[in-house]
């Protein structure tokens, strides 16, 4: 029999009620052992449009058909049962089916395809299958087979997309289907419809155009799209960092006792008509904040004592002194070793005119800050005979000494001679020191935690994954295995409601063992000064999340989270989900400290710093910064990630052979260049990397820590790294001069030494040489002839320092190794370093 189908079901319905035909309505499969019909999976219960007449049937009256891994099923019994839902023929089965689709079909008698006496043709077959208890994730209702008939598609205009286009597209489209029109009235409830779509289609083509926007770093315009395209090449995305400056305070007149200052203490640029004590309070930093005072924040507690005010230089008697450009050391007046301990810092200004005695012409350039590294007692025997008037008396002193980062940077002048009609008068404390000294930096902390809202609850659930199914002959009924729906949780990023979010720099031990160091620093190494965010659940349990930066990948299952900063420099939070980082608790209540201000306005002039935010009672005390303040830098532009973020994934960010960890060896500032050798240590391999670093610094203890520390993110796993100094080579060089009869010896021999000398512009410097670089003798005696008054030049010796003689002076050149460098300091007190021999004749 041909098979239709059809999309009504009026043959069912001419069959019901009739007494002369009947037909199949249902087959139901029993899936539970508790059904007392029979065996689960091997039961089927047929049920009839109508309740009589019923056929007299038997196992060959019915036959199975169809199935894909199981065929062949046959059927065993046959009974017809009554039950609360009418007559039904129950029919067993030898075995259970797979979960295809199977036909059965009641026949006259085996051989014959015409259905039993009685029977509907068509309705004598059904199909069906013997797992009905599997969930699936589509409607039990087969669809439709029938399709609906085509309509012609309307003439649209795709280009329509804002409210007005969109308006005008459907007043067309209404009067195109020759629906009524609506009125003219705005007031009119299709116009209205039509207006309310408009708006809505012009927001989803807005969003739309937005999300395809941010799908490309090339056309982003929000920020933390840019950051997280930026991060999938390894390129961080900077926000900018804030400034810090030294402040120095000064106590009025009278003031004797100390003054303990904390840490986080409140400091402002100069305001009209205030004083430099402010009275504490969140709302008088506020009003100066937004009267235009640039707020900064003391960054560590301090000891403020008036006898640190101003600290005198002692010049042992001495006149027209001066402490020279690179100095580590000075002495004080008077015995400070109470007041003074290493680690205190003491900025160091010019407050005359070494020229004229002028307070008013003193240099402000001539202003650095020092970090101490010892503070040392001692007495001076004839202190008191340079006293006005002189005295017998002994003097008591402080010798200082600061950290090498620190070395001055330009000569300080300590006292003075002035030309004056009387004669020649002598100036003291030119320059002096303070030693109330304390670090800011821009910022001001909220004054209390900000509520950021609470976790949304679930609403969105999701069809849990199916577990693995087992073999149909073990456990056919494993794959039918309950899959529960589970609520997907919400996403929690809050937005901080004040900025700019403040970037600061870290501020450990390896910053603060020099002033220098303090304030050395670039914007990548700053992170968001979210100072704390808390949780509490609503279960009662409280929690505080860390900060995890740039990203929450290395999180797992710790409580953290991250910052992205937006257009605005306002700060999002987000938090983990739950494989790299924990998730919030759902209802959990949030909130956060953070600190605001940042970038470039925190530049601030020296002595723009002009009042201090405490409460001190009648202590009068004056903060002012002797020297600018730096390092502020504005957030990177969207602008310069799309041009540096590409090549970003160029940059090499592991070390295998010994050429990588030569080039790794490069990413300390102040190395000119480095070499690296793999080497067996009898239980592993070590990479030596030796250093070569600008101007011949020497690779001490600290420098190989700082390097082995920068290598370590790029070492192969089972490798070690060892930072070793450079082999220096000295050289021997001796040349025979023969000089102009009008040009004196003395002369031209100190012009050739500063010819050859190590240092700026010398042919010896030490950045002229590197790793494997052959000493060549044309370029040498090129130098020497170059000098006027030389009338020729012979080498005389040319080898390495202590060898035997070598053809080398024969060859021109001196080949070295490839992890050796050349060195001629021609120092007397050290010939091992290089030795240069000049013999000159002729001249004066």
């Amino acid at each position: 029999m041909t098979r239709y189908t059809c999309c009504d079901d009026r043959r069912r319905g001419a069959i019901a009620g009739r007494a002369d035909l009947n037909g199949l309505d249902s087959l139901e499969v029993v899936d539970t052992a508790e059904d007392p019909r029979g065996p689960p999976l091997t039961t089927l219960v047929l049920r009839f449009v109508n309740t009589a007449p019923l056929p007299a049937l038997s196992p060959a009256n019915i036959l199975l058909t169809g199935g894909g891994s199981i065929r062949g099923i046959g059927v065993t019994a046959v009974r017809l049962e009554e039950d609360e839902a009418g007559p039904a023929l129950v029919v067993s089965t030898d075995r259970a089916g797979d979960f295809s689709v199977y036909h059965l079909r009641l026949r006259a008698a085996p051989g014959e395809a015409g259905p039993p006496l009685g029977m509907d043709p068509v309705l004598s077959g059904i199909d069906f299958t013997f797992r009905p208890g599997c969930e699936s994730d589509f409607d039990a209702v087969a669809p439709a087979p029938c399709p609906p008939p085509a309509r012609p598609t309307p003439p649209l205009d795709y280009l329509a997309r804002d409210y007005a286009s969109l308006r005008q597209l459907m007043l067309d489209r209404v009067a195109v289907l020759g629906a009524a029109m609506p009125g003219d009235d705005l007031a009119d409830l299709g116009i209205t419809l039509i207006e309310m779509l408009a708006a809505v289609g012009d927001h989803l083509s807005y969003r739309q155009d937005a999300v395809a926007t941010e799908a490309a770093l090339h056309t982003v315009r929000q920020r933390i799209s840019a950051r997280r395209h930026a991060r999938l090449v390894d390129y961080v995305m900077h926000n900018g960092c804030n400034a810090r400056a030294w402040v120095a305070f000064t106590f009025g007149a009278g003031a004797a006792a100390p003054v303990h200052l904390p840490a986080g203490s409140a400091l402002l640029t100069r305001l009209p008509g205030r004083g430099s004590l402010l009275a504490p309070g969140p709302e008088v930093v506020a009003e100066a904040v937004a009267a235009g005072a640039v707020p900064f924040e003391t960054m560590e507690a301090v000891e403020l004592r008036p006898e640190l005010d101003l600290l005198r230089f002692h010049a042992w008697g001495g006149r027209e002194c001066c402490l020279p450009r690179g100095a580590l050391g000075a002495t004080l007046r008077g015995d400070l070793t109470k007041v003074l301990a290493p680690g205190r810092v003491l900025v160091i200004q010019e407050r005359l005119n070494p020229a004229t005695g002028d307070a008013q012409g003193a240099d402000p350039a001539h202003r650095c800050a020092v970090r101490l590294t010892r503070v040392t007692a001692g007495v001076d025997p004839l202190g008191g005979a340079f006293d006005d008037p002189p005295t017998e008396a002994p003097l008591p002193v402080t010798e200082i000494e600061w950290a090498a980062e620190d070395a001055l940077p330009f000569p300080v002048c300590v006292s003075a001679l002035l030309d004056a009609p009387g004669g020649a008068v002598a100036v003291e404390d030119v320059s002096t020191a303070c030693g109330n000294v304390v670090l800011a930096d821009h910022g001001m902390t909220l004054p209390e935690p900000e509520a950021l809202g609470r976790v949304p609850s679930a609403t969105v659930l999701a069809l849990a994954a199916p577990r693995p199914a087992e073999t149909l002959t073990d456990a056919p009924e494993a794959a039918c295995a309950h899959r529960a729906w589970t609520a997907l949780p919400p996403r929690f990023n809050p937005v901080l409601r004040e900025g700019p979010l403040t970037h600061a720099a870290p501020y450990g031990p390896a910053q603060r063992g020099s002033a220098a160091a303090a304030t050395r620093y670039g914007p990548a190494e700053a992170w968001p000064a979210v100072l704390g965010v808390s949780s509490a659940a609503p279960d009662g349990t409280d929690a505080d999340w860390v900060l995890r930066y740039p990203d929450l990948l290395g999180a797992q299952a710790e409580a953290a989270f991250t910052v992205e900063v937006d257009n605005d420099l306002r700060g999002h939070l987000r938090f983990g989900d739950g494989r790299h980082g924990l998730r919030p608790p759902e209802g959990a209540a949030f909130s956060a400290r953070y600190r605001v201000g940042n970038g470039v306005a925190g530049n601030v002039g020296a002595g723009a710093i002009a009042h201090l935010v405490a409460a001190l009672g009648a202590v009068a005390l004056k903060p002012d910064n002797p020297m600018p303040a730096t390092g502020g830098a504005e957030a990177e532009s969207i602008e310069s990630v799309r041009r540096r973020a590409p090549a970003a994934f160029r940059v090499q960010q592991r070390a295998v052979t010994p050429a990588d960890y030569a080039e790794g060896g490069r990413r300390l500032p102040g190395i000119q260049r480095a070499a690296a050798a793999l080497r067996w240590t009898g239980s592993w391999h070590t990479h030596v990397v030796a250093v070569d670093r600008l101007g011949g610094e020497e690779v001490d203890e600290t420098f190989a820590g700082e390097l082995t520390d920068a290598l370590e993110p790029l070492r192969l796993l089972g490798h070690d790294v060892q930072v070793v100094a450079p082999n220096h080579v000295a050289l021997e060089i001796g040349l025979a001069v023969e000089i102009g009869p009008a040009y004196f010896r003395a002369a031209l021999r100190q012009a050739l030494l500063a010819v050859l000398d190590t240092g700026p512009g010398g042919l010896f410097h030490p950045d002229r040489f590197t790793f494997g670089q052959a000493v060549y003798l044309s370029p040498i005696l090129a130098a020497v002839q170059s000098v006027p008054g030389v009338v020729g030049v012979e080498a005389t010796a040319f080898r390495r320092y202590a060898q035997p003689r070598t053809d080398a002076a024969a060859a021109g050149v001196l080949p070295l190794a490839a992890n050796e460098i050349a060195r001629l300091d021609n120092d007397p007190s050290f010939p091992d370093r290089g030795v240069l021999r000049l013999q000159l004749w002729g001249g004066q």
